[in-house]
């Protein structure tokens, strides 16, 4: 089975380069994405091969089981030249990246970007954007709150929706949208020096907090109540009052509702909540190290980023970029004024081992 996979990313390669002039140098760039910001990512590819005719760029998009595809790379030496890379997995391959310290204004980006994609004091990736959970609401069915709101407003409102024969918020099986509520109450999946802390009795406080939207007060949808259909669905089709998300469902829920609605923070607790980046890393063992800090410069660039930021799918790391959000409409602001109450996820080579094992014991 590995075999396979390796040879099918290997023809990928391949093909992509096959028909390169010999006086052209080439760089392998791997990201996942959906169609629409594959699209996106495609166009900067053809900026920056414009504005660099002697480099092209091999875009190898991976948009399922990214990160196992990725650990066979490095293990056959063969890694991409330019990795998107998120902060979950960073320590795992903390070894085959390379330091891009020196090579960044460190002023141009939001410092918890740049916290969460360093590892012993090492930046690992540039930064392209911040994943906040916030709360989506339907405005026409509850009034937005103030940003000092509280965890028993949020249940008031559940209640409210309830009684109009709604949902009043989403639940997941999978602690990442828990992760508000753990925080909220003071817990988390893994404290400052990195210990597992899901069995400290702040963390069971939250999450028995959550599992009760579900379980007890029957405000959040089980599984089987959801079907077919998703949470973002149940939201734009007004069966969901609230909606946890993060930046990327913006252009979706902008085009699709047809009804008024507005972003607001999750209420704020006793911890910071927490923030994730995504970046572009930059393979150790790269035989094209000066091309792929061009692409990498090139990309996490103002034009870039704010280039990115039109689409409504991310919120830049880049300081100035990030301005574009700066807005009344849906109260998209509050994008902007959340990072300052963030720290980084806590997480450590064995960050997917504790999340399974924590989705398969605790939320069900």
């Amino acid at each position: 089975m590995l075999k396979k996979l390796l040879l099918s990313i290997f023809c990928c390669v391949l093909l992509t380069g096959c028909s390169v002039s010999k006086s052209t140098k080439e760089i392998t760039f791997s990201s996942w994405g959906s169609v629409s910001e594959v699209k996106i990512i495609k166009q900067l590819i053809y900026n920056f091969e414009k504005e660099n005719p002697d480099i092209k760029v091999n875009f190898m998009h991976i948009p399922q089981n990214y990160f196992q595809k990725i650990h066979l790379l490095f293990a056959s030496n063969t890694a991409p030249d330019v990795i998107f890379i998120n902060n979950l997995y960073l320590p795992l391959y903390e070894q085959h990246l390379e330091d891009l310290n020196s090579y960044i204004k460190k002023d141009d980006f939001y410092e918890v970007a740049l916290d969460a994609l360093s590892v012993n004091k090492k930046l690992l990736a540039i930064p392209r954007d911040l994943s906040n959970l916030i709360v989506y609401i339907n405005t026409d069915l509850l009034p937005l709150p103030s940003s000092d709101w509280t965890i028993e407003t949020l249940l008031n409102y559940m209640q409210k929706a309830k009684e109009k024969g709604l949902y009043g918020i989403g639940y997941e099986e999978d602690i990442y949208w828990s992760y508000p509520y753990l925080t909220y109450f003071g817990g988390g999946l893994f404290n400052n020096k990195n210990e597992n802390i899901f069995l400290s009795p702040t963390t069971q406080k939250g999450l028995n907090f959550y599992k009760d939207l579900k379980n007890k007060y029957h405000y959040a949808p089980t599984k089987s109540q959801v079907g077919s259909s998703t949470l973002a669905q149940m939201f734009i089709n007004k069966q969901l009052a609230m909606y946890v998300s993060g930046r990327w469902m913006f252009p979706k829920i902008k085009e699709s509702a047809d009804f008024n609605w507005k972003v607001i923070n999750f209420p704020y607790g006793k911890n910071p909540q927490y923030t994730d980046a995504s970046g572009w890393a930059i393979s150790k063992k790269s035989k094209n190290k000066e091309d792929a800090i061009k692409l990498v410069n090139f990309l996490s660039s103002k034009q870039s980023a704010e280039f990115f930021a039109k689409t409504g799918l991310i919120v830049p790391a880049q300081i100035e970029a990030s301005k574009l959000l700066d807005s009344n409409e849906y109260n998209q602001k509050l994008f902007l004024e959340v990072i300052e109450n963030t720290v980084k996820t806590p997480v450590s080579k064995d960050y997917k081992k504790t999340v399974d094992k924590f989705n398969s014991i605790y939320l069900k």
